[in-house]
C-alpha cells in the first residue's frame, strides 16, 4: 500500500473542500440587486449568497475599497446562506449613479464571481510588479524619514505605502521597484541588504520590543487588512497607560452571551468615520469568530454596531478572559485609524526620493507622522500625512507656512485640524445610544452580562 503523507492528505482535503464549494456555488449563484428607488438618500444593495467563513468581511471589503460610505447594514447568516442589505453613498453622501460602480459591484458580488479564480478570496491580490516590504516596530519622530532615506539611497523608488501607528507601536506595508527596472527587485544581496538597514532603523535602540522586516514579492493580504494583522500579532492592543484623558476617547464596546442562545453580542459606539466597518469585521473575521446577525447604523455623527457572533468552533466568548481580549482588540481596530493630528496632502510629478525630501523636511520642522497613505499613478504622486507636534501637541500656522515654502505652496495643500470626538457622556451621545438600545436584544433581557 503506497504510504501517503500527512502533507498530501491536508492537499487532498483542502482541494476537495474549494471543489465542493465552487459546486455548491454554481449550483446556487450569488444574487446582488441595486435599488436606487426605494431609498431616500441612499442606495441599496442585497446579497445573497452561499455562506462561507469571512464571505461578510469579502462584501464589506469590496464596497469600501470603493470609497463607498456604508450608512445602515442588516446582516444574517444563520444557516447555509447568507442575506445582507447595505445602504450606501458617495463621498459627498449621494446616492450612488456611477454606471462603472454598479457594473463592479455586480460582477464582484454576483453570479460572475463564482467562475473567479481562487485568488479572489479575501484581500488577496497578485503581485508581479512590485516588492512588498512590511514593516513592524516601535514608533519614534523621524522613523519614515528615516525608512525612505534608506530606500532612496538603495534606488529604490516606493510606489505606493501605508503606515500606521498606535498605541507605540508603528506598522507599514511599502511597494517598492527597482530604479533602475522599474519593476519588483530581484537581486538577492540587494533584498538582505535592505532587510538588514531596515531593521537596523526599526529596532532604534529598543530592545524591549522586537522590529520585524518582511521582503517579498509573493501574492500579499489586502493592504488595510494586513496592517490590522500585523498590529494584532505585535499585541498593540494591550495599552501602555491608562490615563483618564485615554478612557474619555476610548469607544465604548461591551461584550455579553444572550441567555437563550449559543450567540455572544458585542456593540460599539463610538464616532463615525470612514472604513469602521471593515475594520471591526476584519478583526473579528481574523480573531476567528463568525457573524451570524448584525445590525449596523452610522447616519448621525456616531455609529452603532451590535454583533451576533460565535467563535469559529461553534462556542460563544466562554471566560472573561476572552471577553476582555476581544473588548481591547475591538477597540484597537478602531482607534489604528483615527487622523490624529493635521492632515496635509501632497499631489505632484513623482520621482525617486520624494517621498524621502518630504518627510526630512517634517522631521526638520518637529512634525511626527502618525498615518501615511502614499500612492502613485500615472506618474503623479499623491500622498496623505497626518502630523502634530513631536511632543504631541497641535501643530501652529508659522511651521506649516515654513514646511509650504520649502515644499511648495502649489503641491502641499493643509486641509485643517480633524473634529474633535465626541465625548462619552455628551447629550449627542446619549440620545444616539438610547435610540438604537430600545432596538436591542440587550434590553429585552435576553442577554446577561458576566458580572
Amino acid at each position: 500500500m503506497a504510504y501517503i503523507s500527512e502533507a498530501n492528505m491536508n492537499f487532498c482535503s483542502h482541494y476537495m473542500d474549494d471543489e465542493y464549494e465552487k459546486l455548491f456555488r454554481r449550483l446556487n449563484p450569488p444574487r446582488v440587486v441595486i435599488d436606487n428607488e426605494s431609498g431616500k438618500s441612499a442606495t441599496v444593495i442585497r446579497v445573497d449568497s452561499a455562506n462561507k467563513h469571512g464571505i461578510l468581511l469579502e462584501v464589506v471589503q469590496i464596497l469600501t475599497d470603493l470609497n463607498l460610505i456604508i450608512t445602515k447594514a442588516y446582516i444574517s447568516s444563520d444557516g447555509g446562506w447568507f442575506m445582507d442589505v447595505f445602504n450606501v453613498t458617495d463621498q459627498d453622501g449621494n446616492k450612488v449613479t456611477d454606471e462603472a460602480i454598479l457594473e463592479y459591484i455586480e460582477k464582484s458580488l454576483g453570479p460572475e464571481s463564482c467562475v473567479s479564480s481562487p485568488m479572489r478570496s479575501v484581500g488577496v491580490k497578485q503581485t508581479v510588479d512590485h516588492t512588498t516590504i512590511e514593516l513592524m516596530g516601535s514608533d519614534r519622530p523621524g522613523l519614515l524619514s528615516e525608512v525612505s532615506a534608506v530606500l532612496t539611497n538603495l534606488k529604490c523608488n516606493i510606489v505606493s505605502t501605508e503606515v500606521w501607528t498606535h498605541n507605540t507601536r508603528a506598522a507599514a506595508v511599502m511597494h517598492v521597484t527597482d530604479d533602475e527596472t522599474g519593476s519588483s527587485i530581484t537581486d538577492l544581496k540587494k533584498l538582505s541588504l535592505i532587510k538588514e538597514l531596515l531593521c537596523n532603523v526599526l529596532g532604534g535602540g529598543n530592545r524591549k520590543r522586537v522590529a520585524k522586516t518582511v521582503v517579498t514579492d509573493e501574492v500579499t493580504t489586502h493592504t488595510d487588512r494586513r496592517l490590522h494583522q500585523m498590529m494584532f500579532d505585535d499585541r498593540d492592543y494591550e495599552r501602555v497607560s491608562d490615563d483618564e484623558f485615554d478612557e474619555k476617547q476610548r469607544p465604548n464596546v461591551n461584550v455579553v452571551n444572550w441567555s437563550d442562545k449559543d450567540y455572544s453580542v458585542v456593540t460599539i459606539q463610538c464616532k463615525d468615520r470612514p472604513k469602521l466597518l471593515f475594520d471591526t469585521v476584519c478583526t473579528l473575521t481574523d480573531m476567528q469568530y463568525v457573524v451570524f446577525h448584525a445590525n449596523v447604523n452610522a447616519e448621525g455623527p456616531e455609529a452603532y454596531q451590535e454583533y451576533y457572533i460565535r467563535h469559529i468552533d461553534g462556542s460563544p466568548v466562554k471566560s472573561d478572559a476572552e471577553r476582555q481580549r476581544v473588548i481591547q482588540c475591538l477597540e484597537a481596530a478602531i482607534e489604528r485609524r483615527v487622523s490624529e493630528g493635521l492632515k496635509l496632502e501632497l499631489c505632484t510629478t513623482d520621482r525617486i526620493g520624494l517621498l524621502s525630501d518630504v518627510t526630512r523636511i517634517f522631521r526638520e520642522n518637529s512634525l511626527t507622522v502618525t498615518r501615511a497613505e502614499v500612492t502613485t499613478k500615472g506618474g503623479k504622486a499623491v500622498n496623505t500625512f497626518y502630523v502634530r507636534g513631536a511632543s504631541g501637541c497641535t501643530v501652529d500656522s508659522k511651521t506649516i507656512e515654513s514646511i509650504r515654502q520649502a515644499i511648495g505652496n502649489t503641491i502641499l495643500k493643509v486641509k485643517g485640524t480633524p473634529e474633535e470626538s465626541v465625548p462619552q457622556d455628551s447629550p449627542t451621545r446619549s440620545l444616539f445610544g438610547g435610540l438604537f438600545k430600545s432596538r436591542s436584544f440587550v434590553n429585552f433581557g435576553l442577554v446577561k452580562s458576566y458580572s
